[in-house]
This record gives C-alpha cells, structure tokens and sequence, in this order.
C-alpha cells in the first residue's frame, strides 16, 4: 500500500516563493489536517490535507473553493478580503498524492478567530464579513457549483429522515422524548417554507458559505475588525436565510448548544440587532422577501439541527460524536429551547429586521 506523502513533500507541488524550511502542525481544527509552512524567503503558508471521510468528493469542494475565491478576487480592491490560495505546479488548487489524499495550500493570513463574541462588536464585524461575502457573490451563478453535501439545508428531507428513524426507533428511546417529538412535528409545515421558496423562485439561490460561525471570521489583532471569511469547505448554493440564521442560532444565543440547564438558553434580542444591523450594511442585494423572512431563517436553522440531533439520539447516535448517552437529547432540547424563545420575541424581531432594513 502506498503510504501518504509528508506534508514537507506535499508542499513541493505548490507554487510558493521560495523553498519550505519549516512545517509543523497548526491550529485546532478537528476536520483536516493542517500545517503552517515557511519558506526560506519568509512567507509562510497554511497547507491542509482535506479529510475524504467528511469531504467524499475533495475535488468538487476545491472547484468550488476556487471559483469563488477567484470570483472574489476579481472584484476586491484589498486582497487581504479573501483568501489567497495558492496553486500547483500544473495550475490546479489542490494536489493528489500518491495515496489519492488531497492536498490545498493557501497564503497564511495572521489575525484572529473567537470561539464565541467577546463584544457586540466582535459579533458586528462578523456579519459584516459574512454579508460582504454574500453581497461580492450576488451576480456568481449559484447554480454551477457542486452540492458536496447534498440536501444539506433541506429541512423538508431532514423531516423526512427524522420521521424514518422514528418508525425506526432503533435505540428505543422514542417513547421517552414524546414531547420533542410533538414539538418537532407541530412545525413541520413551516420548516419547510424556504425549500418550497427557492423551489418556486420566491427567493433567489445564492452562493452560501453554510458555516457562519464566528470562529469562521479572521478579525485583525489590533482593530478587531473583520479581515476575511475562512472555512470555503461548505460552499454551496442555498439561500441567504440559511447563513443569517445560522449566525444567529451560533451568536445570538446565551448558552452553549449542550447546556443541560435549559433556563440559560434564549435568544438575545440585542445581538440580534446587532448582527442585523451589520449583516444589512454590508448586503445591499438582499430581496425584500430575504429580507422579510430573516427571522424566519434563524428559527428555521435552529429547528433543523433540533432535528438533526433528535435524529441521531433515535438511531443510537452514529452521526454527532457524543460524551455521555443523552448527549444529543441534551444538544436537541436546547435548540428547541431557543425556537420557542424565539417564537416568544417573534413581534420583537420582526420589529428590529424592520428598523434596520430602514436604514438603509
């Protein structure tokens, strides 16, 4: 059996200025591995083996991790904005070994990355990074690029799933979560509104990052202000609602997605603003019904992965990794917590999405 190549052989292939002097394991990503490079001109690069288990197809993620980088590149003026991948020897941006692993690297960009906001200006700059990204998007046809997790955001065949694995009942537990269940499928129909939306063309698909997470934006170390959107691996088309709700859902939220202790769950409606604020700053291109519906995106986001995780609590827990049995039971009633927090302040952000839109 061939044997992986070196990281230090690997990097060989890329066109990077002058020879590697150093390679050694970077950062604490648990998806791919990941090294920082140095040369011995003084650049130093980020080289990334990406993981086939996670990522089944790595081309089709690197096809589209390079349109829209180059897409990008071509309408920015600093580009620090955007990641600077580097290509190979044979002009491709990711390298095959001889094992079949696949190989990326790209300029290293030193900044900042926050597991959670540190201020409502942290939170800001995130969606003014994430809606910039959304807005230098608009005109790319959404349409040519690969779904490397297919059906990821269908909310209509995560219901469906759910419901199999309910006849199912593989671990036995559903008879002791009838109420999740209850709550779960009391929604059904809503949860379904922005597939059948883009399905009708009553929203635009757009290119959409899918990972929204703050610790998805590098912010410079001495201004914190967003410098540019890491983490291309879930580009897909989608819809805009999908990456607003999903910062909300991640940002917004006043307890860990694992909280045990659900009174300290519930959405907070000054960073909701704040984010709403930023993200309408930045994306201009956004439709009145996008706009509209934003709140609807952060309760749909947030029930999707309630779902997700009740799911896997029902088939025995083979997708999420888990700490303790009821891990995921944990992790589903606290996203359920936080969807009916939201449906409690519902007139309150529909209000906030209103006075912001305004502004601008």
């Amino acid at each position: 059996m061939k044997k992986t190549l070196r990281p230090d052989a690997a990097i060989t292939h890329f066109q990077t200025e002058g020879v590697c002097v150093s390679c050694r394991e970077f950062g604490s990503g648990h998806i791919n591995s990941t090294y920082q490079v140095k040369t011995e001109t003084g650049k130093t690069y980020i080289l990334q083996r990406i993981n086939k288990y996670v990522f089944t197809d790595p081309k089709a993620v690197m096809e589209n991790v390079g349109a829209v980088t180059q897409y990008l590149r071509d309408r920015v003026t600093d580009p620090t904005e955007i990641l600077n991948f580097i290509t190979t020897d044979t002009g491709e941006y990711y390298y095959v070994d001889e094992a079949g692993e696949f190989w990326r690297c790209y300029e290293f960009a030193d900044g900042i990355c926050l597991e959670a906001p540190e201020t409502d200006r942290d939170f800001y700059e995130s969606a003014i990074a994430f809606g910039r990204f959304q807005e230098l998007l608009r005109d790319f046809p959404a349409d040519t690029l690969h779904e490397t997790i297919p059906l990821f955001h269908n909310t209509i065949n995560r219901y469906r799933l759910f419901k199999e694995a309910l006849a199912r009942d593989a671990a036995g537990r559903a008879s002791s979560v009838q109420a999740e269940i209850d709550f779960i499928m009391a929604r059904e129909d809503e949860a379904g509104t922005i597939c059948r939306l883009l399905e009708t063309n009553e929203l635009p698909l757009r290119v959409t990052h899918n990972d929204t997470k703050l610790n998805n934006v590098l912010l410079n170390r001495e201004t914190r202000k967003a410098m540019c959107v890491l983490d291309l691996d879930t580009v897909m088309p989608g819809s805009s609602l999908y990456d607003f709700g999903d910062s909300i859902r991640f940002g917004a939220a006043t307890a860990a997605e694992d909280e045990p202790d659900l009174s300290k769950m519930c959405m907070d409606l000054n960073r909701f603003r704040v984010y709403t604020e930023g993200y309408l700053t930045a994306c201009r291109s956004l439709t009145e019904k996008e706009t509209e519906l934003l709140p609807l995106g952060a309760k749909i986001i947030t029930l999707e992965l309630a779902v997700r995780f009740l799911t896997d609590y029902l088939d025995g827990d083979l997708y999420f990794k888990t700490d303790y049995p009821e891990h995921n039971l944990v992790r589903a009633r606290t996203q359920l917590k936080l969807v009916a927090d939201m449906e409690e302040k519902w007139d309150e952000m529909q209000k906030i999405v209103a006075e912001e839109a305004a502004k601008h």
